[in-house]
């Protein structure tokens, strides 16, 4: 039988990042993980000594893509309310994408115990670093006058249509939060 070129942690990365994504956290077992990735139970426990650890390290992957995908999309707009703007065009884009499911953070906490402070604490890191992205953005190409609660508006917003866009599987709510958030920065 060959051999999977791809090491063992990152496929059970990939793999447990497609599943708990689709299926979610809760409704995906460490066996299917093992299975699907084609990994030995004693090769994951190399990697990984739980199911949240693999969860913490799915989290930290899909952070890492999404972050390195929003700062490519809005540096490529032109600067000013246009690049600030763009975080809801990137927004529509994610919803237009196949399999979109929603946010993988707001899925997974959802999920979560009330007292599972890792997966909590590393969610509410990855929506902090949202937070200063837009600040940035804000910060950097709008008026000196704006209001200091600006960037936050605008993040609510952006979270708001991204859980009622799948919610409603329609990107009736981007639309609008990007009109919203039009008439904030006027």
């Amino acid at each position: 039988m060959p051999r999977n070129p791809v090491p063992v942690r990152e496929r059970l990365i990939e793999t447990a990042s497609r599943l708990f994504y689709e299926q979610g956290y809760n409704r995906t077992g460490i066996n299917q993980i093992l299975k699907e990735s084609g990994v030995a139970k004693a090769s994951m426990y190399d990697h990984f000594k739980s199911k949240e650890d693999i969860c913490i390290a799915y989290l930290q992957e899909m952070d890492d893509q999404f972050t390195h995908n929003i700062k490519t999309f809005v540096n490529q707009k032109k600067e000013g309310v246009d690049r600030v703007l763009a975080v809801f065009e990137f927004l529509e884009d994610f919803y237009n994408a196949e399999n979109f499911r929603g946010c993988w953070c707001l899925n997974t906490i959802a999920e979560i115990p009330q007292d599972d402070i890792r997966i909590k604490e590393e969610i509410r890191k990855q929506k902090e670093s949202l937070r200063g992205i837009i600040r940035s953005l804000v910060d950097d190409n709008l008026k000196e006058n704006q209001e200091a609660s600006l960037a936050d508006q605008l993040y609510i917003l952006y979270e708001g249509a991204l859980v009622e866009s799948y919610l409603y599987s329609n990107n009736w709510p981007i639309s609008l939060v990007k009109t919203m958030a039009g008439k904030l920065i006027e």
